[in-house]
C-alpha cells in the first residue's frame, strides 16, 4: 500500500486544514452541505454567491477531498454534491465555529438559528476540548510540540 502524497508540504496541521478550506465560502458549503443542500443551484440560492465563486470553491472542496460528486439522485442530468469521510468528520469543526459564533456575535436575547438534536429536540451540548481522563482542557492546558523533519525532507 502507498501512502498518498500530502496536500500541503505544511507540517503545521491547521494550516493543512486552511489551505482547504480557508474561506468563508467554503465553510458555509460544507455547513449547508451538512443542512442537507447538493445541488449546485441550491447552493447558490442559500449563498447567494456568484456562480463563478461557487464554482471554483465546489471544485477546491472536491478536489480537497471534502465533498464528491455523483448524479442526481432524480435521474436527471445534474450531478450533487455530497460530504465524503473526510467532510463528515468536520462536523465537530462546524459545531464548534456555530457554538463560538453564539456565544462571542451574538447580544442576550438575540434571534439566531439553533442546532438540535433531531431525537430529542434539545439544544446540542456546549462542545469542550478534554484530557484523556475527562477533565476540561483549557488553552493554557495544552502545548503543541513541534516535530524534527523527516530524515531526507527539507523542511
Amino acid at each position: 500500500m502507498t501512502t498518498p502524497e500530502p496536500i500541503s508540504s505544511e507540517p503545521c496541521p491547521v494550516a493543512r486544514s486552511v489551505n482547504v478550506l480557508g474561506d468563508r465560502w467554503s465553510l458555509l458549503i460544507v455547513r449547508d452541505a451538512f443542512d442537507g443542500i447538493a445541488r449546485f443551484s441550491e447552493f447558490q440560492r442559500s449563498l447567494g454567491v456568484a456562480r463563478n465563486i461557487l464554482a471554483d470553491r465546489l471544485r477546491r472542496l472536491v478536489d480537497g477531498g471534502i465533498l464528491a460528486t455523483r448524479p442526481a439522485g432524480n435521474g436527471s442530468a445534474y450531478q450533487e454534491y455530497v460530504l465524503t469521510e473526510a467532510g463528515k468528520n468536520l462536523f465537530p469543526v462546524v459545531v464548534a465555529l456555530r457554538q463560538w459564533g453564539e456565544r462571542n456575535l451574538f447580544m442576550p436575547g438575540e434571534a439566531h438559528s439553533e442546532l438540535v438534536e433531531k431525537r430529542t429536540g434539545k439544544p446540542v451540548q456546549l462542545m469542550s476540548v478534554r484530557t484523556e481522563d475527562g477533565g476540561v482542557l483549557g488553552p493554557d492546558d495544552a502545548e503543541v510540540r513541534k516535530l524534527a523533519p523527516s530524515p531526507g525532507t527539507d523542511t
